[in-house]
This record gives structure tokens, sequence and C-alpha cells, in this order.
């Protein structure tokens, strides 16, 4: 014990001696040097293969570096001339040039890019790895060069038509870069010079003509410099260049110099950011004297300018003229693609050129090659074929290995004839490498080209208006179409025409409805309307008449003034309009031109002194200017919204003859027709921006008096009014209204009729129109937005009614002036129908606000754009004393235009209620229902755009984006915590929603991507709303947020797959979008055709976009699917009894099948079968995919091709592949050998035979739903000349065996002649046949049963799956297309000009068959049965 006591060794807690531990510890220690020393290598073996992957394929092969920021920007000098290019410090070289690359290819990377490209392609690879030892001698048997060769030419093949492809896009950037520019230099190389041409231009199909010429140059010059044309691609950084009126701006520039008023240039920026509003840029006051070549010489200065980025709504830079350094901002500058309005002149300086300009680096400069969704699969499958042929060239080397240790060695005439096991299986792999067929590949190209030809053909997609049929671009991915998702859709020129209609006016507390651009109706038409009883009477008629039934709405404010119509709803005679946003809305029964009536006789009224002053500010308050050409008066306007409203006060009799910096004259129509001509002085015009949301002028009357009249957003007005207070409250009162329709809405959504398909609940209630229902209000109502007060569906911009945006007043105190209410001779007498205008309703402030809430409320639903007009008088004294202010923030030098903000608001107080506008933005035709349908086949609708939001969601209104029962959700950064909005719009969500709507402007939206948590909470969820309305995006935030959602569907499977993605625009803005996208379609609108040029796709107009995704799409989609499923099928099932027959021959490889018809097997034998169901084949017609779109969530859920039908194919091909060889062997080889010949030759073409006829009889006559004369034509074909052919071998072969097959004279005068061949084959295709008709009379029968499913839990169809992908359910479409009367019908379902909501009921009723119920034979009995019914009768 003591020695122990007294050992130097201390124990540690747990007995470990103090030794012991410090080994441990120095081992641990010496473990983690160990693993930390690992991962130093690893990291640096990864940073090394990045630098040189970095180096060598991105900087060296793909062209693509990395280049650093520079210290303070690039320095720029104004200079008339430089003696060199100017250098940029970043790249140490100079600056990029002006030529831009759409392309995507160089001469330098096409080669090493699509070699990559190619052989990514596991197809392609596969054949590749046998290609290549199949040249090796000795080791194939099926020759050396059969494989590699066809591969060859496949790759070269498709690599050209990739090339031309990409040289189209070339040529239009050669004609882009082509154009003329004016810049300052000494040498005119173009004016009066003709254009150069060689000898070979003629015969060079590659010649791309530059037909431009260049545009008129003013005669000035200093020191030999003048102003000469160039081309856009000659432009230089720091080059001066001067613009033209209605002239593209060929680069980002600087304004020096514009000869609008104050230094004000117009600039149209549609092609940047999709709003069509102009945009005043002015010249930096820093600036002078840069009008002449002379003044820009004497101005000394330096611009520097922050390094390229894409930001489109910022830019920092500044200016330095002299010691005086001046800041510039996104005011003084032009970007590229915009174009130069309402300005006859402006000079700038460039200071970004070619990729590095905004709009080039807002765009995909690097798109790559876009890859068929199903080519994934198809990639799955060749991978599990691949697998399985060496795993069948192993079994049947090892019954090689097998037979050899029972026979071979035993065999003296094989002595030393033993193969190695290596050559045995590569052997085998060789020959069964065709069960993944490289004319798979060729095939499909094959079909593809026809499947183009097809849609470009297509009558149905040819706008005859602008002569634009539709256009494939890319035909790789046409099966794309049949399985889109996610549609992202640009809004101007892509959903809207970019024209603006004036269509109401509500004036005094009545609504007057203005459609003098309508053409009326003839007048059997008018006539059959009224004499509509109800809209039981028009159902049956051959030409529909649109009848609208009004909704039974709840309101809690009194009955408008204006009259109102019939309870049966028929559409009256005068009202020719109809909303698109709500057709069922109740249009006034009185238009302007009863206003205008009763005015001329009436003009001493209050209701008509009320529209005077109406009429009067529309034609004051703008900027628009007016241009005589001819006789006519054409006005030049900042956005088209002034233009509409300008045009329709001279509509209305006030017409705008003149107007300059100091005035305005206008043509007054009198009572007695007369037009007086009045003049009144422009004292101040406080301009529109962004951040005011409204515009004022200050103008001086004839007779002396100052009126301040302004124009704007309701949000912006109802502050200012002089009754706010009871505004406020008259606005609650409507809100409240509007929140107990909103929850009616959703409540009749809900317990409506759904169809099964997309779950789609029907939101139109089909209501008798002579009974009125009373509705009780619900005791509460859920906030559906973020904004303050608890408002429902729109945000203070997109609301159109709220608590905090709504504020009206009326002002019935005014004296009229002489000029407004000219002395009449005599009372005229006023028709009964203006009895409303003599309430007293119309001098009672509270009945007019309450009035023009609902006003307002109304045009908001039906998607028009609306604005408030505001009036006030002021003194003489007054308005010197705001004068002398507002000179004094006019003049600031710092935060000039704050100040005029804010001086501005001082006068625009205490205004006067004038009146409301309704504008239309006019939809393209067709896009209301063309959303409808394509909502209804489960694609969910997303629309990107720059515009500002209130403009947003009106359009989206109208385009039935949203409807009457939607839950609007806005997302703004700017109203507190994100996550936190996130959270209530999930909650809400996930609670219900009857169809969600969720908002976001490109603000909050950059917040949530530098935010990784925001990122993935908000498209989690943004995958499951209905729609998204994103506004004021720039082209490189849709982008993004394409690539982003489609990265996040990737990661679903199964039944959470939602489709893939689509975006569709017209401009250069969307090609940075189109080019993320699955699928991009360009449109041939008015911003340019870059779009319809660069896109997979082009189509002259959006309606157009139904047939070709609910068709064209569909039908891709279904025959490539079969296409490859089929071809997969006849290849396991040909050659399964090749496999069989290497038992009998000691697993030799001997191949069952002669060697020249085996090389034409796929090519001249089962090529047609497959190439025609591929390109003509039709499950469906159009009409019925047309009037039954749910039936489009076939490809969405990619059934047609998938691992459960691939698993279903080739378990059929190897049961009847197993089948034919043993039915063969058993009637011709081994049981029964009474054959004429007992060849090897005579029992392989016995096989073949089966083979080629099975193959063709099922895949033409059984697979093969649209049989056309052609499909019937090449059955016939093939089928007789397989037997032709056979015939053809007889007479070439010699008489002398080739190798184990005696070929001559046997099909002639040998087997052909055997009925037990014969009889054989016969016995064996119905055999086959048989076994085909069972399978299906089995599938019915468990389909009946609801047992088809698994697990067997789950019977029957899944509720809310919508159609069943089976064959049943597809018979049962298919016979009711059978019924002629069925046919008539689904055509006019089909038809776009039918809104009635007739049709869409005839719909959810035809979508009832889909509905699940337990036995299926008596639900397709009744399911028929009705649909029969719908049927009319015929006379």
């Amino acid at each position: 014990m003591a020695a122990a006591e007294s050992s130097p060794e201390k124990r540690r807690p747990g007995g470990l001696t103090t030794a012991t531990a410090g080994n441990r510890y120095s081992y641990a220690r010496f473990h983690d040097q160990a693993i930390a020393l690992r991962d130093q290598l690893f990291q640096r073996v990864v940073a090394a293969i990045a630098l040189v992957y970095q180096r060598t394929i991105v900087e060296f092969i793909l062209r693509r570096k990395n280049i650093e920021s520079s210290r303070d920007g690039r320095h720029i000098p104004l200079r008339i001339e430089h003696d060199s290019p100017l250098m940029d410090t970043r790249r140490g070289h100079s600056y990029l040039s002006n030529s831009i690359r759409t392309s995507r290819y160089t001469v330098w990377d096409f080669i090493p890019k699509q070699l990559f490209f190619q052989f990514s392609r596991v197809g392609n690879f596969y054949f590749l790895c046998v290609g290549i030892p199949q040249m090796i001698p000795g080791l194939s048997t099926t020759g050396t060069y059969t494989t590699i060769l066809p591969l060859l030419f496949f790759v070269v093949l498709t690599m050209v038509k990739e090339g031309f492809d990409d040289y189209r896009r070339y040529r239009l950037d050669m004609v882009e870069n082509a154009n003329f520019a004016t810049v300052l230099g000494r040498q005119d190389r173009y004016t009066g010079q003709p254009p150069k041409t060689y000898p070979l231009d003629r015969w060079n199909p590659f010649r791309t003509k530059k037909a431009t010429t260049p545009w008129p140059v003013p005669n000035d010059e200093f020191q030999g410099i003048r102003w000469v044309p160039t081309r856009w691609s000659d432009i230089k950084v720091g080059d001066v260049i001067r613009l033209c009126r209605d002239e593209a701006v060929p680069a980002d520039i600087v304004l020096l110099h514009s000869d609008g008023e104050n230094g004000l240039a117009y600039v149209e920026t549609m092609a940047l950011d999709g709003e069509t509003n102009l945009k005043s840029k002015q010249v930096c006051h820093a600036l002078e004297g840069c009008d002449t070549i002379a003044g820009i010489a004497r101005c000394s200065a330096e611009f520097v300018i922050e390094d390229p980025n894409p930001e489109l709504y910022s830019f920092d830079g500044k200016v330095a003229v002299g010691d005086k350094a001046v800041p510039l901002t996104l005011n003084e500058v032009l970007y590229r693609g915009s174009i130069l309005r309402n300005t006859t002149c402006a000079v700038g300086i460039v200071v970004n050129t070619g990729e590095e300009c905004k709009i080039r680096m807002n765009a995909n400069q690097h798109p790559k090659a876009k890859r068929p969704m199903l080519e994934r699969v198809n990639n799955k499958i060749v991978v599990t074929l691949a697998t399985y042929v060496v795993l069948l060239s192993v079994g049947v080397s090892m019954g090689y290995v097998a037979w050899q240790k029972s026979y071979e060695r035993y065999a003296w005439y094989l002595d030393q004839a033993k193969v190695p096991f290596h050559q045995i299986i590569i052997a085998f792999i060789i020959m069964f490498n065709n069960v993944v067929p490289l004319s798979l590949y060729i095939s499909l190209e094959i079909v593809k080209v026809g499947q183009l030809l097809l849609l470009n053909s297509d009558i149905e997609m040819y706008d005859e208006d602008t002569d634009t049929p539709a256009r494939c671009n890319t035909n790789t991915i046409l099966e794309n179409l049949g399985q889109i998702g996610y549609l992202f859709s640009d809004k101007t020129g892509t959903l809207t025409d970019n024209v603006m209609k004036f269509r109401k006016i509500s004036v005094a507390g009545t609504v007057w409805l203005h459609e003098k651009d309508i053409e009326a109706p003839e007048a059997d038409e008018i006539e059959g309307v009224e004499e509509s009883g109800s809209s039981d009477a028009s159902m049956h008629k051959s030409e529909p008449v649109t009848l609208v039934i009004p909704e039974d709405r709840p309101r809690l404010v009194e009955t408008p003034i204006s009259p109102s119509r019939p309870s049966m709803g028929g559409r009256r005679s005068s009202s020719h309009w109809r909303s698109t946003g709500r057709p069922d809305h109740v249009q006034p029964e009185v238009n302007t031109d009863d206003l205008l009536e009763y005015v001329r006789l009436r003009p001493h009224s209050a209701f008509a002194r009320r529209a005077k002053e109406y009429l009067l500010a529309m034609a004051l308050c703008h900027t628009c200017l007016p241009e005589k050409r001819g006789d006519k008066v054409e006005f030049q306007a900042a956005s088209p919204d002034e233009l509409a409203l300008v045009k329709a006060a001279q509509e209305l009799g006030y017409a705008v003859l003149h107007r300059n910096s100091q005035s305005i004259t206008l043509r007054v129509e009198q009572a007695d027709g007369e037009g007086e001509v009045l003049t009144f002085q422009i004292l101040d015009v406080i301009e529109f921006t962004s951040a005011r949301k409204r515009m004022s002028i200050v103008v001086r009357y004839p007779d002396g008096r100052i009126s301040v009249i302004c124009k704007g957003a309701d949000s912006s007005i109802l502050p200012r009014l002089k009754m706010s207070s009871l505004a406020l409250q008259k606005a609650t009162e409507v809100r409240q209204s509007a929140d107990l329709e909103h929850q009616l809405y959703r409540r009749s959504g809900q317990h409506g009729p759904r169809n099964s398909l997309s779950g789609r609940h029907s939101l139109t209630i089909r209501r008798n129109p002579g009974i009125s229902t009373d509705r009780k209000r619900p005791e509460g109502s859920r906030s559906k937005s973020f904004e303050v007060g608890g408002m429902l569906r729109r945000s203070e911009d997109g609301r159109r009614v709220s608590i905090t945006t709504r504020g009206l007043s009326f002002d019935g105190r005014q004296v009229p002036s002489p000029y407004l209410s000219p002395p009449i001779p005599s009372p005229k007498h006023v028709p009964d129908r203006f009895d409303f205008l003599e309430a007293s309703e119309i001098l009672n402030e509270s009945d007019v606000f309450t009035k023009c809430f609902q006003h307002l409320e109304d045009f908001a639903t039906e998607g028009l754009r609306t604005l408030l007009y505001a009036q006030r008088f002021i003194s003489e004294s007054d308005y010197q004393t705001w004068k002398k202010a507002y000179d004094e923030a006019s003049t600031c030098l710092e935060g000039r235009q704050k100040k005029i903000e804010a001086v501005g608001d001082e006068i625009e107080q205490s205004f006067d209620l004038v009146g409301a506008t309704a504008i239309e933005d006019k939809l393209q035709k067709g896009v209301p229902q063309t959303i409808d349908r394509l909502r209804r086949a489960n694609i969910k609708i997303w629309m990107l755009t720059g515009d500002k939001r209130e403009t947003a969601i009106n359009i989206a209104h109208s385009a039935r984006l949203c409807r009457p029962g939607s839950d609007i959700y806005i997302l703004d950064v700017t109203k507190g915590d994100l996550s936190s909005q996130l959270s209530e719009l999930e909650d809400d969500l996930q609670s219900g929603s009857l169809h969600s709507v969720v908002v976001i402007d490109g603000a909050t939206l950059t917040a949530v991507q530098k935010s990784n948590d925001l990122s993935s909470q908000f498209y989690a969820l943004m995958i499951l709303v209905d729609s998204v309305i994103c506004c004021r995006a720039s082209p490189a935030q849709k982008a993004l947020l394409v690539k982003t959602v489609r990265s996040r569907l990737r990661a679903l499977s199964g039944k959470k797959k939602r489709g893939l993605t689509l975006s569709i625009g017209d401009g250069a803005n969307d090609l940075a979008m189109i080019s993320a996208s699955h699928v991009g379609v360009g449109i041939s609108g008015k911003e340019g055709l870059q779009a319809a040029r660069v896109a997979d796709y082009s189509i002259a107009q959006f309606r157009y976009l139904q047939r070709l995704l609910l068709v064209h799409g569909r039908w891709n989609y279904i025959r490539t699917a079969k296409f490859i499923l089929c071809t997969y099928w006849k290849e396991m099932f040909f050659y399964l009894p090749t496999a069989q027959y290497q038992r009998y021959n000691g697993y030799t490889g001997t191949s069952l099948y002669e060697a020249t018809s085996l090389t034409v097997f796929n090519t001249l034998f089962t090529s047609l079968c497959t190439i025609c169901m591929g390109i003509w084949e039709q499950d469906l017609q159009a009409e019925t995919l047309l009037a039954v779109p749910e039936l489009y969530v076939y490809g969405q859920r990619n059934m047609g091709l998938n691992v459960w039908n691939y698993v279903r194919w080739m378990f059929h091909a190897a049961c009847q592949g197993v089948a034919t060889w043993y039915g063969v062997w058993a009637g011709y080889g081994w049981i029964v050998p009474s054959g004429r010949d007992d060849t090897l030759y005579a029992l392989g073409q016995l096989v073949f035979s089966v083979g080629v006829l099975w193959i063709n009889w099922k895949l033409f006559i059984f697979e093969t739903h649209y049989k056309t004369t052609i499909v019937m034509g090449s059955f016939f074909v093939t089928t007789g000349g397989w037997f032709a052919w056979n015939g053809f071998l007889d007479g070439v072969f010699a008489a002398k065996p080739s190798g184990p097959y005696a070929i001559r004279d046997t099909f002639t005068q040998r087997f052909g002649r055997d009925a037990t061949w014969w009889s054989t084959m016969f016995l064996v295709l119905s055999l086959l046949g048989l076994m085909d008709m069972v399978l299906l009379v089995v599938k019915r029968t468990l389909r009946v049963e609801g047992l088809l499913n698994w697990p067997p839990w789950k019977r029957g169809p899944r509720p809310g799956d919508g159609c069943d992908p089976g064959d049943l359910e597809m018979k049962v479409w298919q016979e009711l297309e059978q019924d002629a009367a069925m046919r008539e019908r689904l055509r006019k379902m089909a038809r776009d000009d039918e809104e009635d909501d007739y049709f869409e009921a005839e719909a959810d009723s035809v979508m009832e068959v889909n509905t699940g119920v337990v036995g299926w034979q008596d639900a397709i009995l009744r399911r028929i049965v009705k649909l029969r019914k719908m049927i009319p009768t015929k006379a």
C-alpha cells in the first residue's frame, strides 16, 4: 500500500494515469492537426482546380473575365476630338466597343461548346462508348463503323442546325450594330457614298443587308470638326453624339444640351422598363453653351461616372467644370434603348458602350442552350437500358462459360477455339447495343422538324392585321410547350396594346360612359338584344347574343343617382362597351353624348356648370403639345393617359388649339353650335413625379381669376380636399361595402361548383334575373393586405377605395363665368330621361361623395385607371407670395426637386372636387379569355412589369389576373418587417383562399433577395399562390425571379411537380427573362422585334398563346412521349428473341437476324410507324383541348413519359418478345420441324416478319388515334415493303450461302411457299393481339372497380386531381368527339369571342364528367347522357 502511495504516477478520474492522459492528448492534437492539414490540402486542390477552370474554360474558351471595380469610377473628359481612345483602368486597354452580341457562340468557342453540349447527352455518350471498342478489329460481330459513323453524322447535323440558328441571331445583331448615329468627327464616310459591293454578294446567302440611312445633320463646323454619321458599332466612350427627334439612343449618354424648354428632353423608356409615359431629362445646370460645336469645345468639363452596373433606377456620377463639381443623377442620363420624343434635338456624351450599357447588363449575356425536360427522363431510361445491356451481356457470357465447360471442351472440332471472356462480353454488348437505338435521336430530329412545320403553318395563329404567323425559332424544346406550369408575362405590349381610351366620367355624383371610339352594332343586333327577355332566350341561337346578368351586390350605401339597367340584365342598345375585368358589371344608361345634350338644353343648371368645369379642367391640366398636320391636330404627350384625356376633351367640345410655355388656347363649343376661342395664361406647372402622384397647373382665366387645377391619384388628392373629413367618412362606408362584396364573392366561390381538374372554383354565379336575394353581412372580415387601416384588396397605390386613399369633395358655391354659361335665348324642353339630374341629391355633399366613391370602386374593379380632378381659385396676392417662394426653390442648386415639391404642396391645398375619370388601358384582343383558359389549365400566371403598382393592379383586374373574389396581398418593405408580412401571408394561405394574388415591387424584391432566410420563405410561399404581380422590376430582377422559381421547381418531384416556366414579352427589356425560362415566347409588338427574334417561339398576339400551349403544346408532348416509349418498346421487343436464341447456338453470338435486313430494320421498316405518330398524332381535337383546358395537366404532371409508363411498356415488350420467340420456335422450329426450309435464315426471317408486322400493326392501328391518309398509307407501304424486301434479297444475293444464311430464292421458292411458315406467323400475330386485348380488358375492369391505383386503400380517382390520365378516361373524350352535335358544342365553347357566362357554365358541366363517383360504368353512361342532353334539339 505504501509503495503504491509513493508511486510518482497520479491517478486521474476514470482510472487514467497522467502519462496515459498525456499520450491521449498528444494523439488527439496530432489527429486534429492531420485533419486540418488534410482540409487545407483539399482546399488548395479545389482552389487550384477552380483557378485552372477559370483561366482555361471560363476566360480562354468562354471568354468571360471577372473584372474588378475601379477605385473612383471612370473619368471621361469632354473633348470634341480625342487623340487616342480613352483607356479603361480596370482592363488596362480601351473601353469596349459599342457592338452588341445576342448570339450564343463565336467562331472560337462554337465547336468546343457544342461538342461538350452534344456529348453531355447521355445517349450520345453511350454510343460513343460503344462505337470506340466496335472499331477494334475482331471484337464486333455487327460491323466496324456501324455505330460511330451514324453517331458522328447525327452530331454534325445537330451542330450545323444549332450553328444556323445562332447565325440568324448574329445577323440580327449585325443589323442593329449597323444603325447610324451622328457624332463629332472630321471625315464623313457615309453621306452620298454608294454602298460597298462585292462580285459574289449576289450569290452569298450569308450577306447581311444594311439598309439604314444617315440622319440629317446641321451645317455647323469648328476647327474642321463637324457632325458626321457613323455606325453604332463604331461609337466609343467619350464621343459627343447628336440625337434627332424619334431617334433611338445608341449608348448610355449624359445630356449636354436639349432644344426643349429649360433644357428638358423627353424620352420613351418602354424598351427598358416597360413604362409607357415619357420621362423628362434635364441638362445639368453646370453645362452651358453646349448647343454648338464651338461651345462644346470651350466647355472644359470632366465626367466621373460609376462603373457599369445593371441598376436601372439609380445612377451616380459627377461633372467637374473648372473648380466646381456638380452631382449627376438619373435625371441627366439617357440609356441605350430609349427613344427621344417631343424634342427636336439633344446632344450628349457617351459614357457606357456596348455590353456595358444598362440595357445589355440587364440582358442574359450568356444564355445556355435549352434542353427538353423529357430528355432528363430519356437520359434515365438510357442509363437503365445501358445497365440492362451490360447485365444481359454478362448473363449470356456466363451462359457461354457454362456451355464451354459442358460442351466446348469435349468437342474435337472446337479445339483451340476458346474465346477470352472479355472479348465475349464486349461482343455481346456491341450486339445488344441497339436496345438503345441510335435511330431514336435521328428520328427525333425528323419528328421535331415535322412538328415545327405544323406549328408554323397553323392558320389559327396567323395574325391577318400584321401579316404575322407563328414562328418556331428553337425546335429542340417543342414538347416543353405541353408542360408549362408557370407563366411570366410582361405587361406593356404583351397584355396591353399600349393604347389608352377615355371611358367614363364621374361628375356631381353621376357616371357617364364615353364610347365614341366604339362602332355601333347593326340594327338587327340592337333589336335582338333589346327583345331578349332573359338569359335563356339566347342559349339556343346559332349566333349567341351577349347578355350581362347583374350581380346581386349588397350595398351599405344608397343607390347611385345614374339610371341603371332593367333587372333582366340585357345590355341596352346605346351601350356597346363592356368591361373585360368585370363583364357582369352593369354599365351606365347614359353616355357623354347625353351629357352634352343636357348641357346644351340646360346650360344654367347646377349640374351643367359642374360638367363644364370638369371638361375645362381636362382641357387645361396637362402638358400635351398640339401639332397641326394638314387639317388634323395631333398631340405630343408625355404619357398615353394625358393623350387620352386631351382627345376626350376635344371630342366633348373643348379642343386644344395651341399651347406653349406661356399660354394655352382652347376652342369651346357653345350651346348654339358655334365655337368660342379662349386663351388661358399659364402661370406655373408643377410637374408630375412618382413621389407626388399628381400634377398641377396654375392658370389665369380670361376674366383675370387665378385657378389651381390638380389631377392625380386618389391617395394624393384626398389629403388636399377642403372637405376631406366628410370624404373620409364616406370612404369608410364604401370600403365596408366593398369588403362585404369581397366576402360574398369568396363564399359564393367556395360553395359554387368546381371542376375536378385543377380545383378551380367557379367564380361566376348564375342567378335568376327576376329574383333578388337578401344577404346578411358577415360578422367579421379577415385582412388580406398589409396596408394601414386593414384595407383588403389593394394598397394605397393599388386600392381604388380605402380609408387612407380616398377623398372627394363637391363644391356648389362657385359663380359661373360667362364663358362657361353663355346666355340661352329661351329654355328648351328636357327629356324625361334627364330627370335624375334635377334631383336634390345633385347638390348634397354627402350623397355626391358616396356616389363618387362607389363609382371609383367600380372603375377599379373593372380594371380602369382612375384620376381625380380638383380645383381652387386663389387671390392675386396669395399667388404672388407663393410665386416668390416657388421661384427661389426652382433656382436652388442643392435639393432643388425636394424644395419644389415642398413649395408646390403649399398651394395644393383646400381643393374642391371637380370629378373623376376612368381610362381604359386597352388589352389585346382575347387576353382575359386566354388568361381564364390558362388558369383553368393549372398554369399560374405572374405579371412582371416595370410600371407602377397602381397601373399593374388595374391591368391585372382588366386581364382577370385578379378576380372579384381574389385576396390581394401586398408586400412592401416600407410598411414594416418583411418576415412578419410573409408569416401573416402564410397563415392566411393556410386558412384557405379562393384565389390569392401577391403584389410586390422591385425595392421589396431586392430586400428579399439580400436575405437568404427571407428569400427561402418568400419563394416557398410564391409557389403556393395563384398569381404574382411584380411591379417596378428591372429586367435583371425579372430574370432573377424566373431563374429562382425555375430552380425551386426543379427540386419538386412526384405529385408536387408543377410544370415548367414560360416567359413572354415583346421588348428588349424582356430578353433576359425570356432567356432564363424553360421556354421563351416573343410577341411581335410595338416595342420592336427584339423579343420575337431571340425567343424560342414568336407569336403576333397574346391570345395565340392558348393555342400554342393547350393545343400544340399538348400534342407535341403526347407525340414526343409516345414516340420515345414506342421506340424503346419496339427495340426491346425485337431484340429479345435474338437473346433467347443464344441458348440454342452455344452463346456464340450468332445473330438470329440476317445482317442486311437488320441494318435497315430501323430505317425502312419501323421508322414510319414512330415518325408518323411523332408528327401527326392528335389524341384529342383542338376544339376539345381549348374547350376543356383542364386536360392540359397531363403534360404538367409528366404522365406521358415517366418511370411507371416506361416500366409498363418494357414489361409488355419483354412478355411479347418472349412469347414471339417461343411461339415461332414451337410452330416452326423444334416441336413441329415440318417446314420445307429448316435453315437459320428461314427461322430468323419468320421472327423478323412477326416483329415488323406486329410493330407496325400495334403502333399504326392500336396506338395512333388520329389516322390520316398519310398514316394509313405509311402502314400499307411499310408492311407491303417488307415482303417486297424479302423478294429483293432473293434476287440480289448469290447462290452461295452468306455465312450461316442461305438467302438466294428462299422466300420465293422455299419457306415462302410453306403453309407452316405463314400459319405460324399469323398465329403468333394473333397471340400478340390477344395479349393486348386481354390486357386492355383487365385494365378496364380494374379501373371500373377502382383497384387500379396503388396502394389499394386509395380507391378510385384522387379527389381534386382532375382528368384521369388513364386510357379509359381518354377514350371517353374520344368517344364524345365522335358525336357530331357534341363536336359542335365543344367548338362553340372553344371560340375566343364567347364571353357569356353560359359557355363557362357549359365548361363546368362538361367537366363534371371527371368527378369522383363510385362505379365507373354507370358514371360514364351518366356522363354521356348528360353531355348529350346539353345539345340543343334541332328544329
